[in-house]
């Protein structure tokens, strides 16, 4: 009987290190030397050979495409997940669908088991970096991604800049803000100046350079306009009188709080800029932390329907009244934000529109390399901000 063929996991396992960490080494990214030897010597004992299954990829595949989100709870994603059902659909291909949970490692875990059941198309919302996806790539993998970016990995800093994670510090947060720029067809080389900080990009759908959308990697992506929908949200409070506006964000949200920031202008108050995991327990942590620590605060955009939900919640539980002790943003449109006392004004993004277009442009490879695409959103206005006096 045939002896059963090593896979990525078996390696991981053997070498007591995470998969991708293993993908990173087997692409050639960074890991220590101690922990490469390791890797590669478990990998040859094993006799794991992904380059064979990258070269067969195309002639074994068996159809279908790979759908990778970070939640399958969360309403977005599911608009996002019917979008791409429906487009492969009336294509006849069939959607193998994965839970990442914002996790790179799991995420790592299940474009190797992609690979090993030779699904050569995947769509996902990416939880990992760069280096994450390089593997896949080189295997032949066709990527599309929806909704947001991998980080860079190991993104430098600018000289003499000691700020972490600073907006020009050279880490994630400049490149988001880099990415902002090229969708408004602006050079970050030439910096953000005060005509950019007034203009924004077309209402219509955009095309996008791919080299700045996929971070360094050749892939295309289909994103909704972050920048000019947390624009819009922040100048509509600002109208109304608010002055200390607070953000909660999450995984994923690099691009929306570098447009916040932008927004806001400076000097940015760093505690009204708070995070969550990607669960409901921690955003709901981080918007009750974020109400107690900062009382002051007027106003609060949340960068997802999960953490819109713990605001709400937290607001309620600490007895503050919406609007008329902090007023609330939200960014997703979901069928209980119109169900809210008062219904929630929210940023609206395409999500069953940016899952079909993704389904669309991985569909069409073989031919000429799809461009990425940017979808607009909308600040709809409802009963959750009132002016501030």
């Amino acid at each position: 009987m045939e002896s059963r063929r090593a896979t990525i996991k078996d390696v991981a396992e053997a070498a007591g290190v995470g998969v991708a960490t293993v993908s990173r080494v087997l692409s050639g990214g960074s890991a220590s030397p101690q922990t490469r030897e390791r890797v590669l010597a478990v990998a040859a004992q094993l006799d794991y050979r992904p380059s064979a299954l990258g070269r067969n990829l195309r002639q074994r595949r068996t159809g279908g495409i790979g759908l990778l989100v970070p939640d399958l709870t969360d309403t977005f994603y599911g608009q996002l997940a019917e979008g791409v059902l429906a487009c492969a659909r009336s294509a006849g291909e069939p959607v193998v669908l994965g839970s990442t949970g914002d996790d790179p490692e799991q995420e790592a875990e299940l474009i190797g088991m992609l690979l090993e059941q030779s699904v050569d198309r995947v769509i996902a919302v990416p939880a990992g970096d760069t280096d994450t996806w390089r593997p896949a790539i080189k295997a032949g993998m066709t990527v599309v991604f929806a909704d947001r970016l991998p980080t860079m990995d190991t993104p430098p800093h600018a000289p003499g800049d000691t700020r972490p994670g600073g907006v020009w510090s050279g880490g994630v947060e400049n490149a988001a803000i880099a990415d902002l720029m090229l969708l408004d067809g602006l050079s970050p080389a030439s910096g953000i100046g005060p005509q950019d900080a007034a203009g924004g990009p077309t209402s219509r759908p955009q095309e996008a350079s791919g080299a700045s959308a996929s971070r360094m990697l050749d892939v295309p992506s289909v994103l909704a306009d972050d920048r000019t929908g947390i624009r819009t949200a922040v100048r509509y409070l600002r109208g109304l009188g608010h002055r200390r506006i607070a953000y909660l964000g999450g995984p994923g949200h690099d691009r929306r709080v570098a447009a916040f920031r932008e927004a806001v202008g400076a000097p940015v108050d760093e505690e009204l800029v708070v995070f969550a995991t990607g669960s409901r327990d921690s955003a709901y942590a981080a918007a009750s932390g974020l109400f107690q620590s900062r009382p002051d605060l007027t106003a609060v955009v949340a960068g997802g329907n999960v953490l819109g939900e713990a605001a709400v919640l937290a607001a309620r539980e600490l007895d503050l009244r919406v609007p008329r002790d902090v007023s609330l943003v939200m960014y997703d449109d979901v069928p209980w934000a119109e169900l809210c006392s008062p219904p929630l004004t929210v940023i609206a993004q395409p999500g069953r529109d940016i899952g079909y277009r993704a389904a669309e442009l991985v569909l069409r490879a073989g031919g000429r390399r799809p461009r990425s695409v940017v979808l607009p959103t909308e600040l709809i206005v409802r009963g959750s901000c009132g002016p501030r006096h």
